[in-house]
C-alpha cells in the first residue's frame, strides 16, 4: 500500500523515482534507534525467561526432591550468569574508573558474598529478581521517553523543493531562504514561510496544544512541525531549517534536561555520600560483631550482604528525574514549553505574577474609536497628520491610525522621521513639524495643550506646527480569558497579580479595575518596567518567585529579569524563544495557571517517590543490621520501591 501511494505521488509531480527511494531510507534510518531499543529488550527478555527456568529447575531439583550437589550448584550458576553478567562488567568498570561505589558494585558483592556463604539460591534469586526490575523499570523509562520522542518529533524527514517544473525531496537543511517548497494535504511543513499559492486547514496542535485546526491563505505564515490538512500549499522559505521554530523548540527541550532542580541536585549530591556511607556501615556490621561477642562471621556478613541490597539508592536516583522529565514532556504537550525542571520548582512558589498589557491581557487589536480635534483643526486634518508621521513605524497604534486613514499613506512626504522612545514620534511633513504621542511628549516639548486624563482607551496626541491639533482615542479588548486565568492563579496561591504597561493611567486603571487586579503600574518604559520586578523581588518573602508575562519581543528586559520569565504568543519569536523561561506557544492566558498546576503535580509526585524511597530503605535497614531482615525482602526494598516509584513519576503525563 505504501509503495502504492508513493508511486502515486511521483507520478503526478514528476518526481525522480532516487529521490523517493533516498526517502525511505532517511525513513528507515530515522527508525534506528526505536529498532535498537526493541531489539535490546527482547535480547534482555530472553535472558531474564532462560535464567528464570534454570532457577526454578534448580528450587525444585533442591527443596522438593531435596537433591543438592554440584548439578544443582551449576544451575543456580548459569541462572545468575545469564542475567548477572552486565552488572558484573559495570561494577568492574566502575572500580576501574575509580568511582566503584555504585548500585552494580553494591550488588556485586552482596550476591558474590552470598556465593561465599552457601547461600546459592538467594544469591541467583536475588540478581534474576533485581534484573526483572530493571527490565521492567526500563520498559516505563522507554515508553516515556518514546512518548516524549513522538511529542517533539515535529521535523519533517524532507521537503519537497520546487526547482522549475522538476519536485525534489531533500533535506530540510539544504532548502535556502527564498526557495519554494511543496507541502501536500497529510505532510509537515518542514521549515517557516509564506503561503504563496493555495488555501488549506493546518494542524498546530504540535507547537500550541490549540486543537482546532488553522486555515492559511496566500500571506499567510505557516511554521515547521505543522501539519497540512487538506489543501495543496506552495510555501516560500523565510528561514534556514537551523533557524527555524522546529529548530529552536527542539534544541529548547533538549536543553532543559540540563537544569536541574533543586530535588534533583540533592539526591544527586546525597547518593554521592549515601552509598560510601552503607559501605562502610555493611563492613562494620560483617566484621565487628563476631570480633567483640564472638558470633559465627557467616552470620554478619549474611546481614552485611542485606544492607548492600537495600542501600541500592536507584529507587531516588531514577525515580526523581524522570518525575521532572514527565512534567516538561506533558507541559509541551500543552504547548508550554519550560526550559528547565529548575523553572518547575520556581512555579510553585509564585508570590507574584505580574503581566504586561497590551497583548497580553488585552488582545491588541487597536482600533480608532474617536478623534477630537482642536485649535481649529478638523477630524480628518489631525488623522491625517497622525497616518503621515506614523509610517514608518509598525506599532500596533500606528497600525491602527494608519488603517482608519481611508487614503493611501505615500512616505515619499515624509522629509525627516524620529522616534522617542516611551514618548512617540516626530516627523516633517512637507515642511510641516508634526508630532505624535503620548502626554508625556507634550510637556516634554512645552506644548500647551487643555487636557491630560482622558478616559476611554489609548490617547494619541497631535502636535502640527507646535500647534495642539487634537486628539485621537484607540480602543482595545480585554481577552475574555484573562478573567478566568487571573481567578485560576489567586486560587493557586499566587498572593499579588500586578500590570505593567507604557500606557497612560487612566487606561491602565481602567483594565486593572476591570480585571481586580492588585497593582498597576502605568506609563513605562522598558528599563521602568525591570526597576519595578526588581523592587517587587527585593521585597518578596523567602523562596517566593516572581514572573513576568509578556510578549517576549518588546518585554525582553523585564522577561529576562523576572524569576521566571513567560513569552505569550511566542510562536516562531526568536526573542521570546531565547530569552524566556517559558513559552506559551499559543496566546492563551488560561495555559499560565495550566503550567502552575504541572509544576505542583510534578512537585507533589516527587516529593512522595523521596518520602516513600527513604522510609522504606531506613526501614529495612533497621530491620537488616538487628537481623530480621532476609535477602527477599532486601529485593523488595530495592527493586521495588524503584518500580513504585518509577510508576508514580509517568503518572504527570497522564
Amino acid at each position: 500500500m505504501e509503495n502504492s501511494r508513493e508511486n502515486t505521488v511521483c507520478a503526478k509531480c514528476n518526481v525522480d523515482k532516487n529521490n523517493v527511494q533516498s526517502d525511505r531510507n532517511h525513513r528507515k534510518t530515522g527508525d534506528h534507534e526505536h529498532g535498537e531499543e526493541e531489539a535490546e529488550e527482547s535480547v534482555e527478555l530472553y535472558r531474564i525467561l532462560s535464567s528464570t527456568g534454570f532457577y526454578i529447575v534448580g528450587l525444585f531439583l533442591k527443596f522438593v526432591l531435596g537433591i543438592d550437589n554440584i548439578a544443582v550448584v551449576g544451575l543456580f550458576i548459569l541462572a545468575y550468569i545469564l542475567v548477572g553478567l552486565n552488572v558484573l562488567k559495570l561494577a568492574a568498570r566502575g572500580i576501574l574508573g575509580r568511582k566503584p561505589l555504585n548500585e552494580n558494585f553494591l550488588l556485586t558483592v552482596a550476591t558474590l558474598g552470598a556465593f561465599a556463604i552457601k547461600e546459592y539460591p538467594e544469591a541467583a534469586g536475588v540478581m534474576l529478581f533485581f534484573r526483572i526490575g530493571e527490565y521492567l523499570q526500563d520498559l516505563a523509562l522507554n515508553r516515556s521517553r518514546r512518548s516524549i520522542r513522538a511529542l517533539l518529533s515535529l521535523k519533517a524527514e524532507y521537503a519537497n523543493l520546487k526547482v522549475g517544473d522538476k519536485i525534489l525531496k531533500v533535506k530540510p537543511e539544504d532548502v535556502k531562504v527564498g526557495d519554494t517548497i511543496i507541502v501536500r494535504p497529510g505532510e509537515k511543513i518542514p521549515l517557516d514561510g509564506k503561503v504563496i499559492k493555495g488555501s488549506s486547514a493546518v494542524d498546530t496542535s504540535a507547537l500550541t496544544g490549540e486543537s482546532a485546526p488553522r486555515s492559511v491563505e496566500p500571506g499567510d505564515e505557516v511554521l515547521s512541525g505543522m501539519i497540512n490538512l487538506s489543501g495543496l500549499l506552495e510555501v516560500k522559505v523565510t528561514r534556514r531549517f537551523s533557524e527555524s521554530t522546529i529548530a529552536k523548540i527542539l534544541d529548547l527541550v533538549e536543553k532543559a534536561s540540563a537544569r536541574k532542580a533543586r530535588a534533583e541536585k540533592f539526591i544527586t549530591k546525597f547518593a554521592r555520600y549515601y552509598t560510601p556511607a552503607v559501605v562502610t556501615l555493611a563492613a562494620i556490621v560483617a566484621f565487628l560483631p563476631p570480633l567483640v561477642i564472638g558470633d559465627s562471621i557467616d552470620i554478619w556478613v549474611y546481614r552485611a550482604l542485606v544492607l548492600l541490597v537495600i542501600s541500592c539508592p536507584c529507587a531516588l536516583v531514577l525515580s526523581i528525574p524522570l518525575g521532572y522529565f514527565g512534567g516538561i514532556g506533558r507541559s509541551a504537550k500543552e504547548g508550554i514549553l519550560v526550559k528547565g525542571s529548575n523553572f518547575l520548582d520556581l512555579l510553585t512558589k509564585l508570590e507574584v505574577v505580574a503581566f504586561d498589557k497590551t497583548g497580553t491581557l488585552t488582545k491588541g487589536v487597536f482600533k480608532v474609536s474617536e478623534i477630537v480635534p482642536r485649535n481649529g483643526f478638523s477630524r480628518d486634518e489631525v488623522l491625517r497628520f497622525a497616518a503621515l508621521a506614523e509610517v514608518h513605524s509598525n506599532h500596533p497604534i500606528a497600525q491602527a491610525i494608519k488603517e482608519a486613514y481611508p487614503n493611501n499613506v505615500n512616505s515619499n512626504q515624509i522629509e525627516g522621521y524620529e522616534e522617542i522612545a516611551g514618548h512617540g514620534v516626530k516627523a516633517k511633513i512637507g515642511g510641516i513639524s508634526v508630532m505624535v504621542g503620548n502626554d508625556r511628549l507634550l510637556h516634554k516639548e512645552g506644548v500647551k495643550h487643555d487636557i491630560c486624563d482622558i478616559p476611554g482607551g489609548t490617547v494619541v496626541h497631535v502636535v502640527v506646527d507646535k500647534i495642539y491639533a487634537g486628539y485621537i482615542i484607540i480602543s482595545d479588548e480585554i481577552k475574555k480569558e484573562a478573567f478566568t486565568a487571573i481567578e485560576e492563579l489567586r486560587r493557586l496561591g499566587v498572593r499579588r497579580i500586578i500590570m505593567l504597561t507604557g500606557d497612560s493611567r487612566h487606561v491602565a486603571r481602567a483594565v486593572a479595575d476591570k480585571l481586580q487586579l492588585d497593582e498597576y503600574y502605568a506609563e513605562l518604559l522598558p528599563e521602568d518596567k525591570v526597576k519595578v520586578i526588581e523592587k517587587i523581588r527585593s521585597f518578596r518573602d523567602d523562596g517566593g518567585a516572581v514572573a513576568f508575562v509578556g510578549d517576549g519581543v518588546n518585554d525582553a528586559p523585564v522577561i529576562a529579569r523576572a524569576d521566571v520569565g513567560v513569552a505569550m504568543g511566542a510562536l516562531g519569536s526568536d526573542a521570546a524563544i531565547e530569552i524566556a523561561d517559558l513559552v506559551i506557544m499559543d496566546d492563551k492566558l488560561v495555559k499560565i495557571p495550566m503550567a502552575v498546576k504541572i509544576a505542583k503535580k510534578t512537585r507533589k509526585i516527587v516529593f512522595q517517590n523521596i518520602i516513600l524511597a527513604l522510609l522504606v530503605k531506613f526501614f529495612f535497614l533497621g530491620l537488616g543490621i538487628v537481623g530480621e531482615a532476609t535477602m527477599w525482602q532486601a529485593l523488595f526494598a530495592d527493586v521495588g520501591v524503584a518500580l513504585m516509584t518509577t510508576l508514580n513519576a509517568m503518572r504527570i503525563l497522564k
